[in-house]
């Protein structure tokens, strides 16, 4: 199947995504780079490929399916998928509480 369908990154990933790269940047403005380019680059494949992530684990637990991932080590993509779209909701570093997280952003 030959999809193409739009990516849309949510506030709260885009400020997820900032957060990181400027903390990184702090002591390698070179690293931060690089790991942009790498999320960006996992971030393109869900264009053509976007059921390729799994289902959230911590929230499969709590019978929450919709929300799949794609692990970039140490951080997880989150997003969900409609019909032509991927949303981006999160981008948390693995080392967290990601449950934790996740419950409070996503069942607002």
């Amino acid at each position: 199947m030959n999809r193409k369908d739009k990516i849309i990154w949510s506030a709260t990933a885009n400020a997820d995504l900032s957060g990181i790269i400027e903390y990184i940047a702090q002591n390698s403005p070179a690293n931060a780079k690089k790991i942009l380019i790498t999320i960006k680059n996992k971030e393109a494949d869900l264009y053509l490929s976007p059921q390729r992530g799994r289902v959230v684990p911590e929230l499969q637990d709590q019978g929450i399916t919709q929300y799949r991932e794609i692990v970039i080590t140490p951080w997880r993509l989150i997003y969900r998928i409609t019909d032509d779209t991927v949303f981006v909701l999160s981008v948390l570093d693995a080392r967290q509480n990601v449950e934790d997280i996740l419950l409070t952003r996503l069942t607002k």
